[in-house]
């Protein structure tokens, strides 16, 4: 199973925004839209960083409220890991479990086309047991 199966189920949609928009912009698109990280990306919809739950808290919660007016770019993960979609569930695994990050954007050709979360790596691979287990059932019971 590749990266390309996951987002052919869950869909394409990613959210995005630009690296000038302000913290405060981007934590209110985390919690109006309830995900747990936004990828920065610029006029051609090439990633230039990601910004995390976890990496909003941490500047807050260090810095203080006042942090909300910076703009993303002083904020987001500049080294963003990235996959394409003909990587297979097992290597993101590696990646994400590795890199102990959450998300990890799809790019094609340079540009953003979407982006999974471990959770969707995980439902999608207990989807995959699940089917073998099965087969495999069948399997014994017609011999």
């Amino acid at each position: 199973m590749t990266v390309r199966s996951i987002l052919d189920e869950k869909g394409y949609d990613v959210q995005t925004i630009s690296p000038g928009s302000t913290l405060r912009e981007a934590v209110e698109v985390l919690a109006e839209k309830r995900i747990g990280a936004i990828v920065v990306t610029d006029a051609d919809k090439r990633v230039v960083g990601i910004l995390s739950e976890r990496d909003a808290v941490r500047v807050i919660g260090r810095d203080g409220p006042g942090r909300l007016n910076d703009p993303v770019s002083a904020v987001m993960t500049s080294k963003v890991v990235t996959a394409d979609g003909n990587e297979t569930v097992h290597q993101v695994m590696e990646h994400m479990t590795g890199g102990r990050f959450r998300h990890l954007p799809v790019v094609q050709g340079g540009k953003l086309i979407g982006i999974i979360s471990i959770g969707d790596v995980v439902k999608h691979r207990l989807a995959e047991m699940e089917r073998e287990s099965v087969a495999m059932r069948e399997y014994i019971m017609s011999t």
